[in-house]
């Protein structure tokens, strides 16, 4: 293990969160607001992050597999740490409490333990967005360079598109690469934002709202998320923008270069667009014929299925008083997803693409052992260590989601709480049912359930076993 390289990386990590601190500072003197913790916090991440990478000296500064899972997990838990200090220093949280906070902000879960968001700092609301933002970015670099370097899940199919060793179609090299997804992350949030002022939206709420929407995060700056602004423009604005950052972001940038027929060959974007589509229709059906009428019904169903499946977690209405089927309707969808190589968590389609072939090929060889099949995608056979890994994704995802709802039972919780929280938080989703669902927050919660639930927001958006691996003991060894 060459940890000068992984203290080295972790420390520019810190140093460049603090530097993203003082847009913070700014706004809390631009509303004259206190401003010292923002400004402490920046000096503490800055000071401590340059010290760090300055101080180590190295011969080898070379990045291996398992330097880079211990750099991505260690990353996202200090990136937590760190997050959480304007919560504690504003006196906003508790040291638990903000770093659930915070680590629902990083991985772009949204679930939340702050209420009357209407009456807190500016500066502390930017900064709740912001982490979000940030995590999106990170998220969809980690998914694209480096996940499918280490074999993660069936993420191997990926290296067609990611940059280093392997050919890639987007550009040569990781930095370019990054260049290039950061300007498409960058343009998306920037034209969100305008479509938000045109719709409407105050300023400052649609620079936050513009974050926490291409990050599929759904922090918002009001207790009753979208739907305090009573406004089906802006409703419908969020709804687009959610959709596509639920999207892989290569189409986008095949989109982008006039390569539209390969966008529309892809397989996981027709399974992801059918799977939103079919549950928008299942959705508005009961809506329509119930209490809401044809246009309410329709926004309604299309902004709750885009915001679950997506993994955002805005809400315009409290689907609990849904009926029931829809409720599992949207149960379903925070399992599902978004797309992989997107800001969305969940198992995500790519996966569920590749198990739904598993299953009909297999199902086939029963019926005709003479058959030679194999699975397929993008025309090209799946290498069967590719279908282990999705298989053993899905198996451990299932077993964390069963292990953190039997802690949340054993708290006390009712089922419908236990597991609806632990599949939210394992899926980056943010809402769930009963005690936790669209208009509650997570408050509630003693301390032990808010560190399991933190635990299962930092391994699901991870992938699972970019946290597991560091538990093995020989992940450890020379």
């Amino acid at each position: 293990m060459n940890f000068h390289v992984v203290a080295y990386v972790l420390g520019c990590l810190i140093a460049l969160l603090g530097a993203f601190q003082l847009p913070t500072v700014l706004v809390a003197l631009l509303y004259r607001e206190p401003w010292w913790p923002y400004a402490a916090t920046a000096a503490i991440g800055i000071g401590a992050g340059a010290a760090l990478a300055l101080a180590i000296r190295s011969d080898d500064w070379r990045l291996h597999p398992r330097e880079g899972f211990l750099i991505v997990a260690a990353g996202w838990v200090l990136a937590s740490v760190f997050g959480a200090l304007p919560y504690v220093l504003t006196g906003a949280l508790g040291p638990v409490d903000a770093f659930f906070e915070a680590v629902s902000g990083f991985t772009t879960t949204g679930s939340t333990v702050l209420s009357g968001l209407e009456s807190r700092p500016r500066g502390l609301l930017l900064w709740r967005s912001f982490t979000q933002w940030i995590g999106g970015m990170g998220i969809i670099l980690f998914t694209i360079a480096l996940l499918p370097l280490l074999g993660i899940g069936g993420m191997q199919l990926f290296k067609a598109e990611v940059p280093g060793p392997v050919k890639d179609k987007i550009r040569p090299r990781l930095v370019e690469t990054a260049r290039e997804l950061w300007v498409i992350y960058v343009g998306l949030t920037v034209a969100e934002c305008g479509a938000l002022l045109l719709a409407g939206m105050p300023p400052f709420e649609a620079v936050c709202h513009s974050f926490t929407t291409l990050a599929t995060g759904g922090f918002s700056t009001r207790d009753l998320s979208v739907g305090a602004f009573g406004s089906p423009a802006i409703e419908w604005v969020v709804t687009v923008f959610m959709m596509l950052a639920g999207v892989n972001f290569v189409l986008h940038y095949r989109l982008l270069h006039g390569r539209l027929a390969e966008v529309a060959r892809d397989a996981e974007l027709r399974y992801f667009v059918g799977v939103v589509g079919g549950a928008v229709a299942l959705l508005a059906v009961p809506l329509v014929l119930g209490a809401y009428g044809v246009g309410d019904g329709m926004r309604a169903a299309a902004f709750q299925a885009v915001s679950i499946a997506t993994t955002t977690g805005y809400v315009t209405a409290d689907f609990e008083v849904w009926p029931h089927f829809t409720q599992l309707v949207l149960l379903v969808l925070m399992v599902l997803g978004g797309m992989s190589g997107s800001t969305a968590g969940g198992v995500k389609s790519l996966r569920v693409v590749l198990s739904i072939r598993t299953l009909r090929v297999w199902s086939e060889r029963l019926l005709h052992p003479s058959v030679v099949r194999s699975v397929k995608y993008a025309g090209r056979p799946v290498e069967l260590d590719v279908l282990a890994g999705v298989w053993a994704f899905l198996t451990a995802y299932a077993l964390i989601a069963a292990a953190a709802a039997a802690v949340l039972a054993a708290l006390g919780y009712d089922l419908p709480t236990a597991f609806s929280a632990a599949l939210t938080a394992l899926g980056n989703v943010g809402p769930g049912l009963g005690a936790v669902g669209a208009y509650d927050n997570f408050a509630h919660l003693p301390a032990l359930g808010k560190l399991v639930l933190a635990f299962c927001m930092l391994a699901g958006r991870l992938e699972v076993f970019a946290l597991l691996m560091l538990a093995l003991p020989q992940f450890w060894r020379r």
